[in-house]
């Protein structure tokens, strides 16, 4: 992701984490943590609820493997060794690095 410009999020272990939502078809990493911004109408506690019962929890290993045709969204994620299709909003929510 080196040719992204994507916000980044350094936490206290200078480890930078970057939102899922912005990685491209190909990028793994590990989920260093779920920090939800914006609902989107849903409360911010409800998707952070979603994404930790589908397996978005710290540690796991996540790679983006497909992207949708009309602006790259949805995105199909394999999460350890499930894959899950996610908007590109809920996926600003997963940092990783």
């Amino acid at each position: 992701m080196a040719d992204n410009p994507a916000p980044s999020f350094a936490p206290a272990n200078g480890e930078e984490r970057t939102p899922l939502g912005l990685a491209r078809r190909g990028f793994r990493g590990t989920i260093g943590a779920i920090a939800v911004t914006d609902g989107h109408g849903v409360s911010a506690a409800e998707i952070e609820r979603r994404l930790l019962e589908l397996g978005f929890v710290e540690g796991a290993q996540v790679e983006v493997l497909h992207e949708g045709p009309l602006g790259r969204d949805p995105i199909a994620v394999r999460v350890d060794n499930t894959t899950i299709a996610l908007r590109r909003r809920e996926a600003m929510a997963v940092l990783v690095s």
